[in-house]
């Protein structure tokens, strides 16, 4: 049995084709049920729905064999106990800093809210800059509006969300996209299933690009 955590939403989603490519197509929608463990098609896959800040920890605990979640969420958690064999190249955005339309450029010290502390206080110290960081979970668009903060570090997709509150990105950290992660107890235990998983992702890729 091999079980991959799989974050609900636009990862999921992208994250399909390639299931599909493997034999594995959920018998069940997230959208419309409750349940949060799914049977596919293969009766040796199973895919878990969660948060995907949580797929790092369930993957690292062996909870789950396979995970797909995003980079962003790999560098804010840590891999090191964790393999990371392939870059699935979807769910694609930027990790970017973005302030006011009107705010002058960062100086002195100043303060930053993020959800991504760690990445966040790495950024700004490689660049020699005193960064007080606010951790907030959501609505971050609004800690500069209302002076909790005098610039954000979040993702950016179109742009559209920070252009409605009067925002603009202004410098970019990294560009994001979606990995595939396994558990390397599995990886030993179950070796002949997960690589094959593995060559027929990178199958997918191939068709994509080619």
């Amino acid at each position: 049995m091999l079980t991959i955590a799989i974050s609900k939403g636009r990862i999921y989603e992208e994250a399909l084709p390639f299931l599909a490519e493997a034999g594995i197509i959920p018998t069940d929608n997230p959208e419309t049920c409750r349940k949060l463990i799914l049977d596919t098609t293969r009766d040796d896959v199973k895919l878990i729905i969660i948060r995907a800040t949580d797929v790092p920890t369930f993957v690292e605990y062996g909870a789950a064999d396979l995970g797909i979640t995003g980079k962003d969420v790999l560098l804010e958690h840590g891999t090191e106990n964790l393999y990371e064999p392939l870059d699935l190249n979807i769910a694609r955005c930027r990790l970017m800093t973005a302030a006011h339309q009107d705010a002058p450029p960062l100086t002195g010290r100043f303060r930053v809210a993020t959800k991504y502390v760690n990445i966040t206080e790495r950024y700004f110290a490689s660049l020699g800059m005193q960064a007080d960081i606010i951790k907030l979970y959501g609505s971050m668009e609004l800690a500069p509006l209302v002076g909790l903060a005098d610039c954000i570090v979040d993702l950016v997709e179109t742009g559209n969300t920070l252009k409605a509150n009067h925002l603009e990105p202004r410098e970019l950290i990294m560009h994001i996209s979606s990995r595939l992660v396994v558990n390397k107890a599995a990886m030993k235990m179950k070796n002949t299933a997960i690589v094959t998983l593995i060559k027929q992702f990178e199958h997918t890729l191939h068709t994509r690009n080619s």
